[in-house]
């Protein structure tokens, strides 16, 4: 261990324990009002699911209060997204790290209707972590990796979004084309590109299109998923109508991990997102072209982060529309309190609950 680091040791015990106190009644405080509510879903499921998405967001608020109180900021740049905020959008991002997830959160945490409305498509051994009940509740979607499981995991994903993401009203959907983390898919991307005869990158993994196909063949608006609609309106509400390219750059290109988030022991940093905003109508039709309209904004974010690194900035050039200046993204620490002592509350009302239900069934049992 580093002597110099010892100073830091105390800090960072104290953070793991606030995080993993945090956890504990935060979570098992979202389960149990969503187990509580359930008659309410079956009765009146618009307002049921309105309740879940606020209780998701604050959720996500916490996460988000974990990485700026650690000194993990986030700047935004790039083409203006305000047109995205209540219209369905596909979110395609670039895949670093164990961070990007939370990143993400500390980003639209501000923003009032994102979170309550996202969608996420992840690797479906995140079900089995601490946020993987909380996902399951919310009906998001775990993908099974692996060549045995892509064909039904992929019918799949189409069910989902039919059956769960159009009718809970879901506007953004987020997905990770690369399908895993950077240092992990380099060599397999290489591999691949080399086969193909494809260009090699280094700050980006090839991304996988099946997903992407998927989505668009699902819910794109050429699509005829919901010809079966009752008026015109309804069938063009039930398509996305964006699709926002968001990349993720870490300064000098090191990417915050999740253990840095939990311990604080990287340094005080600053992540951007730059964004590109495209029509859906934009992104091609034909299984070939729409292939190569994603490796085209691989290649395009390959050279933005390597130009980020080289220089500290991105440049608007590989913007679409006027750009904003960068703009950090600002914590509300007197809107996260407040949610704390809800969440502590909402735990209390739940153990006072659960004692005077085991002391009913105990006198039943006695007398």
């Amino acid at each position: 261990m580093d002597i110099n680091n010892l100073p830091k040791l105390p800090r960072s015990v104290l953070r793991m324990c606030f995080i993993l106190i945090n956890n504990l009644y935060c979570i098992p405080t979202y389960v149990i009002w969503m187990l509580l509510l359930w008659p309410l879903g079956r009765v009146h499921p618009h307002l049921y699911w309105k309740i879940e998405g606020y209780l998701f967001h604050w959720l996500l608020a916490m996460v988000a209060s974990w990485c700026d109180s650690a000194g993990y900021t986030v700047t935004e740049s790039g083409d203006d997204i305000s047109k995205c905020i209540n219209e369905r959008t596909l979110i395609i991002a670039n895949h670093q790290s164990t961070a990007d997830v939370p990143i993400l959160f500390s980003c639209y945490n501000i923003r009032k209707q994102v979170l309550p409305n996202i969608t996420w498509i992840m690797d479906s051994l995140f079900k089995y972590t601490n946020f993987g009940v909380v996902s399951y509740f919310h009906q998001d979607f775990f993908i099974k990796s692996g060549k045995e499981n892509r064909d039904r995991a992929l019918e799949e994903l189409s069910h989902h979004l039919i059956d769960k993401y159009i009718p809970l009203d879901r506007k953004w959907l987020v997905l990770f084309p690369e399908g895993g983390f950077l240092r992990k898919r380099k060599a397999i991307s290489h591999k691949y590109a080399d086969k193909h005869n494809l260009p090699k990158f280094e700050n980006v993994s090839l991304p996988r299109v099946g997903a992407l196909k998927v989505i668009m063949k699902t819910i794109s608006p050429q699509s005829c998923v919901n010809n079966n609609s009752s008026s015109k309106s309804e069938l063009q509400r039930a398509h996305i109508k964006y699709v926002l390219d968001i990349t993720i750059a870490y300064p000098k290109g090191v990417p915050i991990d999740l253990s840095h988030i939990v311990f604080g022991t990287r340094p005080p940093c600053e992540t951007v997102l730059f964004y590109r905003v495209y029509r859906a109508t934009e992104v091609p039709e034909d299984s070939e072209a729409m292939t190569q309209w994603l490796f085209q904004r691989w290649e395009e974010k390959e050279k933005m982060l390597q130009s980020f690194y080289d220089t500290g900035v991105i440049s608007t050039e590989y913007s679409r529309t006027k750009t904003f200046e960068p703009r950090p993204v600002i914590q509300d620490y007197l809107r996260i309190l407040i949610l704390n002592i809800f969440f502590i509350m909402s735990s209390y009302v739940h153990v006072r609950m659960f004692i005077a239900a085991y002391h009913c069934c105990v006198y039943f049992l006695v007398y």
